[in-house]
């Protein structure tokens, strides 16, 4: 049997698709109310975009890594910097360490120890309180100079070994070999010589560094009188210099060749003048001589012994 429809159900239907039209477009209304409440006009969201910028920018270099300006021509031609010019700014990677331990041949960038700061001269900051506040925000981009004594040199030896200067052909020891150190920088190319140094012995937890332009750095050899004094503790590394970001045509990552991996065996202590090497020699040629007579006598003498019994 079939339900009679009411009459009522036609008339209806025009009344609630009204009503839902009529709702429909006021959620739309309020959506669009919404839209224009959370719009704010560039000049109001672009301080608030700097800021968060910063923020993240301070974070980032702060925990993962940091730009950092190259003061001075030590680590020349791997690194660029010199006084009153533009130096390199140099990206340094700081969580590489919280895994691995710095390794020769690294280029890193460290707090100065205490004997290295003795007799080096502060970073210069403005007396103007406004130009030092900039000088000081720059310091933390990688901008300007940092306020911390900070010091970039390449590692070149560990905990452990015994390092020293030189062998017969100039070349800086390690554990009995020669190092191989192709980005050695030499202020004058026809006198490629670099001063020597005893032997030192690395404490465990320290590193050995020297910089690149060999015979333009004060380094673990000369800083606090070199010696154990010029070692660097391992906690007062910051990071490995890994790009350089600026300027431009100097894009490019940063060599870490590791000198000691073609090492070569040599003969501790230094060589002897010519004159000197040639004392066994002659030693042993007029030695040679009374041996040979002696020998011919005895040889004789065994001779004639020979023939009489015969």
């Amino acid at each position: 049997m079939v339900e009679p429809v009411p009459s009522s159900a036609a008339e209806d239907e025009p009344e609630r698709a009204e009503n839902g039209k009529n709702a429909e477009s006021g959620a739309n209304r309020k959506r669009r109310n919404r839209k224009a409440k959370k719009q704010r006009s560039f000049w109001v969201e672009l301080p608030i975009l700097i800021v968060v910028a910063l923020v993240l920018a301070f974070v980032f270099q702060q925990f993962f890594a940091r730009v950092y300006t190259i003061p001075s021509a030590s680590m020349e031609s791997t690194l660029h910097g010199c006084t009153g010019c533009y130096g390199d700014k140099v990206l340094v990677d700081k969580i590489t360490y919280d895994f691995t331990d710095p390794g020769p041949g690294d280029v890193v960038v460290f707090k100065g120890p205490p004997p290295w700061l003795e007799n080096d001269a502060p970073t210069q900051r403005s007396s103007n309180a406004v130009v030092r506040f900039f000088q000081d925000i720059g310091s933390v981009f990688g901008l300007a100079p940092p306020d911390e004594r900070d010091f970039v040199k390449r590692i070149i030896a560990t905990g452990g070994q015994t390092v020293q200067c030189c062998d017969a052909q100039n070349r800086v020891v390690v554990d009995g070999k020669a190092l191989n150190e192709p980005y050695i920088h030499w202020v004058d190319p026809d006198n490629p010589h670099q001063d020597e140094f005893p032997p030192v012995k690395v404490p465990e937890g320290d590193v050995w560094v020297m910089g690149d332009n060999r015979n333009d750095s004060c380094d673990s050899r000369c800083q606090g009188g070199g010696g154990l004094n010029g070692v660097v503790p391992v906690a007062n590394i910051i990071g490995k210099a890994r790009i350089i970001v600026l300027p431009p045509n100097r894009w490019g990552g940063v060599s870490d060749t590791n000198p000691q991996e073609n090492a070569q065996s040599v003969a501790l202590g230094m060589s002897a003048p010519d004159w000197q090497q040639g004392v066994p020699l002659g030693a042993g040629a007029v030695a040679a001589w009374p041996a040979v007579a002696l020998s011919r006598k005895l040889g004789s003498g065994a001779r004639r012994v020979v023939k009489r019994k015969r």
